[in-house]
């Protein structure tokens, strides 16, 4: 069968863009594989919102040029927010890519995918492409034992507020709010292909409005809970703007709703968040928090910092470092500021590579000092998780999220790869790290709310007689 390879960069809207690709190429008969020598199609989703995404992104093009000298009939395609941007110089920098695709024309690319199927054979693999050396990366919409279990689903794309450090307007375009049965429909299809968690993703998704009827982000959430199928549901990412009193409180009476809220401050000064017009100042951020955490009492806090953006003084650091301190924030995505083509703040005088990465220790070192703390609360407790797959360290051990968003790695047989039917797994917390949280499996459920059937600790032998 004629395999499509796809490679994924960016965030969590670009895999579910990779995913959609995925369906359409199988629907037309491709195979998805994770060997690019293997492939009829190679895809890759791009990223452009730092510069070392969009860096990586040129490089695995030239990467697979050797693949497209061995073999002129595979397809080379490049999509994603790269591709919107750098959609008239991409193919003089890399002449050998066959079709861009921004990210409006998802529908096109699949098309154009099935197009071309009748030309491939069922056997891409020649004595050509065996010669060429392995190309690395890795490989996404790979379908394994635990793919089925979580869905992501996208309620709107773009995004209308025009940070000025933020290229995603400029790629994904405005606002673009998706039809609530649509949205309700893909939820269905996963809940029916055995997902136990759905994911609503949008730039700035608590902004939804249906487009027929005006219904927000909480009506959205209210429909969508009340699928008898769903057993957990959490959504991502937020704007401060936008988090009202209405929605704070649909979700802390949402019991399905996952106990954890990503909403990105960004900077803890409010001159710096004016220069990046977030369109709040740290005062208001933290009227939300208080709001968010008076109506959602034990929910994880998560959020997005950039550091080293231009005009950040000193000060500006200190008063990012205080907000980390006094919010603690269960988990945050932190970076260096990175220019972005096409935006404002590209044109301001930068503040040195150097010294925002020794402002960047400063601010991790406050985030990682409440993320210990929170993880380590967490040892002596017994946490239901829900499988991702075997560890990527220690494939003798599981990996598996929380419903507040913490990795817990334990033990298991085989891998857990007899997991997949009875995925919720019980973790006596017995250490706590930066990453997240060990322990021992004690329980297996096939439901969330289900109970739990009891496991025999793992013995290590090997550790035992070493002792």
């Amino acid at each position: 069968m004629a395999g499509i390879y796809i490679e994924t960069f960016g965030c969590q809207m670009n895999e579910a863009d990779s995913q959609y690709i995925a369906d359409r190429a199988s629907a037309a008969g491709y195979a998805i594989v994770d060997e690019p020598r293997a492939a009829s199609v190679v895809v890759l989703n791009t990223c452009t919102v730092r510069d070392n995404a969009e860096r990586r992104a040129y490089g695995r093009m030239q990467h697979f040029r050797a693949l497209k000298l061995a073999d002129p009939a595979m397809k080379l395609v490049v999509c994603g927010c790269l591709a919107e941007q750098d959609r008239d110089r991409m193919q003089a920098i890399a002449p050998h890519v066959d079709a861009v695709f921004g990210t409006s024309e998802l529908a096109r690319l699949g098309d154009a995918i099935a197009a071309w199927r009748p030309d491939f054979s069922d056997d891409e693999w020649t004595d050509e492409r065996g010669l060429v050396a392995a190309l690395g990366g890795k490989a996404d919409c790979i379908a394994d034992a635990f793919s089925h279990l979580r869905g992501f689903v996208t309620v709107q794309r773009g995004c209308s507020y025009y940070c000025t450090f933020c290229i995603v307007p400029h790629v994904r375009g405005r606002f673009d709010h998706r039809p609530m049965d649509e949205i309700v429909g893909e939820v269905r299809a996963a809940l029916e292909k055995g997902a136990r968690e759905i994911t609503l993703v949008g730039q700035t998704v608590n902004a939804y409005r249906e487009p027929s009827s005006g219904a927000d982000f909480a009506d959205l959430l209210e429909v969508v809970a009340s699928e008898e199928q769903l057993e957990r549901l959490t959504f991502v990412t937020s704007h401060p703007k936008d988090y009202t009193e209405k929605l704070a409180r649909t979700m802390g009476a949402l019991p399905k709703l996952n106990p954890r809220f990503h909403l990105p401050v960004q900077s803890g000064s409010s001159p710096v968040l004016r220069r990046m017009n977030r369109k709040y100042t740290v005062e208001q951020y933290l009227e939300r928090v208080a709001m968010f955490r008076e109506r959602c009492p034990g929910w994880a806090l998560t959020t997005d910092l950039i550091v080293g953006f231009p005009g950040e003084t000193e000060d500006d650091v200190d008063a990012t470092v205080a907000l980390c301190e006094q919010a603690r924030f269960a988990q945050a995505f932190m970076f260096v500021y990175s220019p972005r083509r096409g935006t404002p703040a590209a044109h301001w005088d930068q503040v040195p590579a150097d010294v925002g990465l020794l402002r960047l220790r400063r601010v991790a070192d406050a985030v990682e000092r409440g993320m210990r703390e929170l993880h380590g609360a967490k040892v002596g407790t017994t946490v239901r998780a829900l499988v991702q797959g075997p560890s990527r360290k220690d494939p003798a051990k599981i990996s598996a999220k929380t419903t507040d968003n913490v990795t817990v790695v334990a033990a298991a047989a085989g891998g857990g790869a007899d997991l997949a039917r009875s995925p919720w797994i019980d973790v006596a917390v017995d250490g706590a790290y930066v990453w997240g949280c060990s322990g021992t499996l004690v329980g297996v459920a096939e439901r969330y709310a289900g109970l739990a059937t009891a496991v025999r600790p793992t013995i290590d032998l090997v550790s035992l007689a070493a002792g």
